[in-house]
């Protein structure tokens, strides 16, 4: 477990299929923080799954209950979290985000998220078409967005544990740069 104590959530941004569950769940565990899914937490205040959110309600009412529950999870203590691919998209939370979290971007390329996102069928954006096209839609959209994180990290297909490395590594190169980002390393 790492040395390090945040004052402020670590918020990892990204397509679906990137790797921002896996890899936050271990890189909580390596900060000694809790970690956060927000669709598991946007699936719990509306009682329905964010396939039926989107097929009853449509995206627009998705993104405000996302809006209100990434404020509300980042008014709580520091923890890691994880986004859903849209969320940093919307500029009322992507503002929110860069303003009281720190934020990456884990970035993977087209055939890493085109292999995990196959393994499971529950994401709306995709049931619309072909799969390598929308994934392909979606980064010519979002990668410019996406690059306003505070800093940016390549998936890849290799173990987790690197990842999580390279994250911890730039995460202390960037408080070091900003130490307003509200860290402290804590000598053992």
């Amino acid at each position: 477990m790492s040395s390090l104590k945040l004052r402020r959530t670590v918020a990892l941004v990204g397509l679906m299929g990137a790797g921002k569950t896996s890899i936050g769940r271990r890189l909580a565990h390596e900060l000694g923080l809790p970690f956060v899914d927000a669709d598991h937490e946007i699936e719990q205040a509306a009682g329905q799954t964010i396939e039926e959110i989107f097929e009853q309600h449509g995206e627009a009412f998705f993104r405000d209950g996302e809006r209100r529950v990434i404020a509300r999870l980042l008014d709580g203590p520091a923890h890691v979290l994880a986004t859903g691919g849209g969320a940093f998209m919307d500029p009322t939370t992507r503002a929110l985000l860069i303003e009281r979290a720190i934020t990456i971007w884990i970035k993977a390329d087209i055939d890493i998220l085109l292999s995990r996102v196959g393994r499971r069928n529950h994401r709306p954006l995709l049931k619309q078409g072909d799969k390598r096209a929308i994934l392909t839609s979606l980064m010519a959209e979002r990668h410019p967005i996406y690059a306003e994180a505070n800093f940016t990290i390549d998936s890849s297909d290799g173990p987790p544990e690197e990842m999580v490395t390279g994250i911890m590594a730039r995460l202390r190169e960037y408080l070091a740069a900003h130490p307003e980002a509200g860290a402290a390393e804590v000598m053992s």
